[in-house]
């Protein structure tokens, strides 16, 4: 395990932010307490594989989101809702999209069908991204600092370490999806009133 973090840790950071997100950043940045990863490396590995995701649904949301939408009623009904909730939040959503588990896909997917300009949307997600990977570093940080993570107990203890992280993400994810999901409801049910 050694061998392949001093090999590839930063390259699979990177491939971990892009396809998961928390997890990956949050075991990385535990390991920078005992000098196995840097910190601003670890932020920067970090944001980039995040950055890429983003951009990649946002330009699959602007090439080909409204035209995928249109050929499916069923879904075009059910995304009306966060389509509205975008429109009404749109500064906070930009600001903090990152941050919304179980809506990493979808919202840049949005953001791309929506009039925000791709040169808009970079500055929105350099800002958007850096925060996240700082922040979520910073707790990564803190839980290595507080539980004196090294990669040789790391490795004894992977599975526990990352089903760890993993439910923190869902648990705080949950709880935020919920959050917007009753001020979606809120914005439906006042609209229509």
């Amino acid at each position: 395990m050694e061998e392949f973090l001093y090999q590839y840790g930063y390259l699979a950071l990177s491939v971990g932010t892009f396809l998961e997100g928390e997890t990956a950043i949050l075991v990385a940045s535990s390991l920078v307490y005992s000098g196995f990863f840097k910190g601003p490396y670890t932020v920067i590995f970090g944001f980039f594989g995040s950055f890429i995701s983003d951009w990649l649904y946002f330009i699959i949301g602007r090439l080909n989101g409204k035209y995928f939408i249109e050929k499916r009623p069923k879904l075009k009904e059910k995304l009306k809702p966060t389509q509205k909730f975008f429109k009404t939040h749109r500064l906070q959503i930009l600001f903090s999209y990152r941050f919304l588990y179980g809506f990493r896909i979808l919202l840049p997917l949005l953001i791309g069908m929506s009039d925000i300009k791709p040169l808009h949307f970079l500055g929105y997600s350099l800002v958007a991204g850096l925060l996240w990977a700082t922040t979520v570093s910073t707790v990564g940080y803190a839980a290595g600092q507080l539980f004196e993570l090294t990669p040789s107990s790391f490795e004894e203890n992977v599975l526990l370490i990352v089903l760890g992280f993993a439910s923190f993400g869902m648990v705080v994810g949950y709880f935020v999806k919920r959050f917007a999901e009753r001020k979606m409801k809120i914005s439906t049910d006042v609209s229509q009133s």
